[in-house]
């Protein structure tokens, strides 16, 4: 699921999702990403890449259920909709509007 905000809403984006509660994740090629647990088991986590650009900073959040089955492929059970996804999206939302108030 996509979300999109206007920059200076968001301002620096790493520093927004960190406070949404997401920590940082480096995959093995160096791609940084945010994750944020679930539960305290290290699946199921929401996952979230930032696309920053000049106008506007889009969020591209997931759920991934599980480890990638394969060693050496980037396959995984994530779920991009869905009511779990929605509730995190509408939560991420609203932290938009608070700290833009």
């Amino acid at each position: 699921m996509k979300l999109s905000f206007e920059a200076e809403k968001i301002g620096d984006p790493e520093k927004f999702i960190r406070r949404c509660g997401y920590g940082q994740h480096r995959t093995r090629t160096g791609e940084t990403s945010y994750v944020k647990r679930v539960h305290g088991d290290w699946y199921p986590r929401f996952h979230v890449y930032i696309l920053a650009g000049v106008e506007n900073i889009t969020f591209n959040l997931h759920l991934d259920q599980r480890q990638p089955v394969y060693e050496g492929f980037t396959a995984h059970a994530g779920e991009y909709d869905g009511e779990v996804v929605e509730r995190e999206a509408e939560r991420i939302k609203n932290f938009v509007k608070k700290v833009s108030e």
